[in-house]
């Protein structure tokens, strides 16, 4: 197999499938009556340029997961809902995404923290080691609990019928479902292999610069200061962690670089699952349009 690493990404959106190549945004979407819609997004040259920087294109990467996502999203779910009472308006989407963001900087960056120096208030290395078993912790589970809904293991296929079509380009074949269907779900670019890699980097990055910085005297000032390194924090680890990603998913072929890339790709086991023919259907228009191609089977919208 060729298997090239090229710059196409993608991601699961609800009964749909984003597709990025540089800087055009495709995404599809089956509507409840069978058809195959999509629109076309074009970011700007400026953002195009930051993401070419080291380390700086992986704080832009997860910017874009969060602000284009949540447009995608909002795009996806109007398009898969019959019923117009039950769209989302823009407001009430970047009001849930702000919901699920704090969620997320609660669940995983300060609760852990609050937690593990309740437990071992003396000894920093302890804290930094249990803070990010919790982290990881917290973050296996979510993974796990939210996967028995039936709506996110919809989500799931898509994501599956996303990394079978990407595999398919890079091996320069022909985009069919056919051809789609006879790869791996498992993709080492992944952004659920991303968050595990932020995680475990994290623990490493924390460490060292709670080691550094003093320690203040009282509980209540060494929280909030772990809290508040914490978020100021995270553009830093998420421009390691893409680097770490980029690299490792170049050189899969080296077996210590496997092992490492080993714990993310397993974790995909639980948030990809197989396709069928007509989701890769519609993640094959997102790549197609993604790549400036034509379509016969779906329609463009500009929603």
């Amino acid at each position: 197999m060729n298997n090239r690493c090229r710059n196409v990404g993608g991601q699961a959106v609800i009964e749909g499938v984003m597709m990025r190549n540089g800087s055009l945004i495709a995404t599809a979407v089956r509507r409840p009556n069978g058809e195959i819609v999509y629109k076309r997004t074009n970011l700007s040259l400026k953002r195009k340029k930051l993401s070419e920087i080291p380390f700086v294109r992986g704080v832009v990467t997860l910017f874009d997961s969060l602000v284009i996502g949540m447009k995608e999203l909002t795009f996806s779910a109007n398009q898969s809902e019959e019923n117009k009472e039950e769209q989302l308006t823009n407001k009430e989407a970047v009001l849930t995404t702000s919901l699920s963001l704090a969620l997320g900087i609660g669940l995983f960056i300060v609760l852990p923290s609050i937690i593990s120096s309740f437990l071992f208030q003396e000894n920093k290395g302890y804290v930094n080691l249990c803070e990010g078993i919790l982290r990881l912790v917290f973050f296996l589970l979510y993974i796990w609990g939210i996967s028995f809904s039936d709506d996110i293991k919809r989500v799931f296929e898509y994501h599956g019928a996303e990394h079978k079509t990407i595999y398919a380009y890079e091996n320069d074949l022909e985009l069919t479902p056919e051809n789609a269907k006879k790869f791996t779900t498992l993709h080492p670019r992944c952004g659920t292999s991303f968050l595990l890699t932020v995680m475990l980097i994290a623990i490493i990055v924390f460490s060292s610069i709670d080691y550094i910085l003093p320690t203040p005297e009282t509980l209540y000032m060494k929280i909030l200061l772990r809290v508040f390194l914490r978020i100021l924090l995270m553009p830093l680890i998420a421009g390691l962690s893409y680097e770490f990603q980029r690299f490792s998913s170049k050189h899969l072929d080296n077996f210590f670089i496997r092992m490492l890339a080993m714990p993310g790709m397993a974790l995909q086991k639980i948030t990809t699952k197989e396709p069928s023919v007509e989701q890769l259907e519609v993640a094959i228009v997102a790549m197609k349009i993604s790549l400036g191609q034509e379509v016969e089977n779906a329609i463009e919208i500009d929603k």
